[in-house]
């Protein structure tokens, strides 16, 4: 943002209004940590592992979302949730009833301090598993990058799978419950 060098680990700051999450330097970082910042936003570093949502199975099916991960957060610019999977095509947006987001936030407090545009509930759902993680959106975008990388194929292939799995397992060790 100021033109800075910045080290490899590092911050991230979103534009608000067009939504680009960008590189910073820990000097302009924390000028944006106030919600009173204007079009941009500090992105937290909280990571909160939520192993069972209150009605996450229920949601998640009439929310028909056809992939097994997928990240919402709350759009301030449309005042409305935004729902993504990530795709080998990148983050694809998927319809959401504002009904049913604001269902599963009332049921799940935790999730109630989300902040809007920063934060994401990325959900993943595997067997019987169904898991949330409340992270800062760049983690969602990350998980976008590592699934366009390393996606072969119909199904993704044993590379893509090894690599999704490994970045929950991460998440779980970060997040604290």
């Amino acid at each position: 943002m100021c033109a800075r060098p910045i080290e490899h680990e590092h911050s991230h700051v979103v534009n608000v209004e067009s939504r680009a999450i960008l590189c910073a330097c820990r000097p302009c970082y924390l000028l944006f940590t106030h919600a009173s910042a204007g079009k941009h936003r500090a992105v937290p570093e909280r990571y909160v592992h939520v192993p069972d949502l209150v009605g996450g199975r229920e949601w998640w099916e009439t929310a028909g979302i056809p992939v097994r991960m997928a990240f919402v957060f709350t759009n301030s610019e449309l005042g409305a949730p935004a729902a993504f999977y990530p795709s080998p095509a990148g983050a694809t947006e998927s319809l959401l009833a504002l009904d049913s987001w604001t269902r599963l936030m009332a049921d799940n407090p935790v999730l109630a301090d989300l902040a809007p545009d920063v934060e994401a509930l990325l959900i993943n759902v595997e067997g019987d598993t169904f898991e949330g993680f409340l992270v800062p959106i760049d983690a969602c975008y990350r998980l976008v990058g590592l699934v366009r990388l390393t996606w072969k194929g119909f199904d993704g292939g044993t590379e893509a799978w090894r690599e999704i799995d490994r970045f929950f397992a991460e998440l779980r060790g970060r997040g604290r419950g």
